[in-house]
């Protein structure tokens, strides 16, 4: 419930910044005596696909703290916390990147890495994952994560959703006007009916739909190459090919939306919808690169 709470209220807030935004900047009127225009529909576009994934992007740390109850450790204060710190710093200084926050929360096996740049992120692991994995599989998961923050993997999959974003709110919207067009042909009214408003949420949906399909073969592509990445960074892919068979014989949780893309583990209903490569796959790509 804390979850949903959080989601929904966190995308409010950005829909009420941008909207107050986009009415400040004027881009809101795209819609005009004259017709569409064309320039500010984009600006408008861009400033909600881009401002969006952005926002999210700025907000990513806390709200990954929040939404999963992570724990930062600030002082070690047991073997393990001492060993995870002591592990991820040692990765780290080999991925060439600045120490990031390390977290443990309560959960079933998994792990995520987040945050707005290589020097300011968070590594996040939960109780579950620890307690079901062995140091050398738990070691490689981490340098999974610590190769998503050095692949800038995070601001990488937010350009790519600020992309997709911009082009659904704009190819919607014109889509809704030459529907609304056609619907209110010989009408002297050059307002926009309730055809222009149907139009233009259905193909928000049926658009976003397939720009889903976009982003999760992105997300895919990077959790092959932090999969790589975890290999070099430990000198041998056999940790994280052991640490992807454990991966594949447990139940793992489902991170909060917000979060699917970032954790070790995941995945779709369907391959295309899928943010993670099955681990039979990502197991069969590192011994091809072996």
């Amino acid at each position: 419930m804390k979850r949903i709470v959080l989601f929904i209220a966190t995308n409010l807030a950005i829909m009420l910044v941008l909207g107050i935004s986009a009415n400040l900047l004027g881009v809101n009127r795209f819609l005009t005596a004259n017709g569409l225009n064309l320039g500010m529909l984009l600006g408008f576009a861009a400033l909600m696909g881009f401002g969006g994934a952005f926002i999210s992007l700025w907000m990513s740390k806390p709200i990954a703290k929040w939404s999963t109850g992570a724990r930062v450790i600030a002082q070690p204060s047991n073997a393990t916390e001492l060993w995870l710190m002591n592990t991820i710093a040692s990765q780290a200084q080999k991925a060439g990147i600045a120490m990031p926050e390390v977290a443990v929360y309560d959960g079933e096996p998994n792990a995520f890495a987040t945050g707005a740049t290589k020097n300011a992120s968070l590594v996040a692991v939960s109780t579950g994952l620890l307690q079901s994995m062995t140091h050398e599989e738990i070691e490689a998961v981490l340098a999974h994560e610590v190769a998503h923050i050095a692949n800038g993997d995070m601001v990488t999959l937010t350009l790519i959703q600020g992309v997709v974003n911009t082009f659904v709110i704009f190819l919607a919207r014109v889509v809704a006007y030459f529907v609304d067009q056609f619907f209110r042909r010989g009408e002297e009214s050059s307002g926009p009916g309730i055809a222009y408003t149907v139009t233009a949420v259905i193909c928000d949906l049926v658009f976003g739909l397939l720009a889903s399909i976009i982003v999760a073969w992105f997300s895919r592509q990077r959790e092959y190459r932090a999969d790589r990445g975890s290999a070099d960074i430990l000198g041998t892919p056999r940790p994280m090919i052991a640490a992807l068979r454990r991966l594949g014989g447990i139940e793992t949780s489902s991170l909060p939306k917000n979060l699917a893309m970032a954790g070790i583990a995941g995945g779709g209903v369907l391959s295309l919808f899928s943010s993670h490569p099955s681990c039979e796959d990502r197991i069969a790509a590192l011994q091809r690169a072996a």
